[in-house]
């Protein structure tokens, strides 16, 4: 089956997902998605709701039954998923299918400093969150590497030379590559959700919703 011609970016929660996603966005003239956000408008609740009233296991669920909706999509986005989204074998041939997949990868301390304090993540909730974060990474690692069309070392790399390492791989990836004139043709109706995300950005920024990943 062919590939889509999407870009799909995993990684830990707190890897930069949210704001490679969105700056991104901006290069492309492609709208971003975030599949947390898509699940808790589908659910009328927070993810933190749904891990709290129907447990981790329906939550995956619902990650599955999502990404299988995406694929139906006619129009090329960007996509942040979930931090815990890639674990299932499943959802990996579904990422994988779903177009390019950029694994944006850091260190524990990095995802440690961002996230200390922040009280939206479930998995967290612990009396040692670092080393919390060192085990869910370790026992993660192989599914993001192994779904993974390109791996990224978020700590080493500032934005804009993550953005420019995607670009030059998404133009070696033909099946994936747009033209220019088809991705200006696809992206006619996501310009103005471009420009919306531009207008609010600072505001998002500000609230700490770059690092929701």
């Amino acid at each position: 089956m062919e590939r889509g011609r999407n870009i799909v970016l995993i990684g830990f929660m707190g890897s930069g997902k949210t704001s490679v996603g969105l700056k991104l966005s901006y290069r492309l003239r492609m709208t971003v998605e975030d599949t947390d956000k898509l699940i808790e408008r589908r659910e009328g609740r927070s993810v933190s709701q749904v891990f709290a009233e129907q447990g981790e296991a329906y939550f995956r669920q619902q990650e599955t039954r999502l990404l299988q909706e995406l694929l139906a999509c006619p129009y090329a986005r960007i996509y942040s998923v979930g931090g815990g989204t890639p674990v299932r074998r499943e959802n990996r041939e579904l990422l994988r299918e779903l177009g390019m997949v950029v694994y944006l990868q850091v260190s524990p301390e990095t995802v440690y400093n961002r996230l200390k304090g922040d009280v939206t993540r479930p998995l967290l909730q612990c009396e040692d969150p670092l080393g919390r974060i060192r085990e869910l990474m370790e026992e993660r690692r192989e599914a993001y590497e192994s779904c993974a069309d390109v791996i990224l070392d978020g700590d080493g790399l500032d934005m804009e030379q993550i953005l420019d390492k995607i670009m030059t791989e998404l133009g070696n990836l033909p099946a994936l590559a747009m033209g220019q004139a088809a991705q200006e043709d696809r992206a006619t109706g996501s310009i103005r959700g471009v420009s919306r995300m531009e207008d609010t950005l600072g505001t998002r920024q500000e609230a700490g919703e770059e690092n929701r990943d």
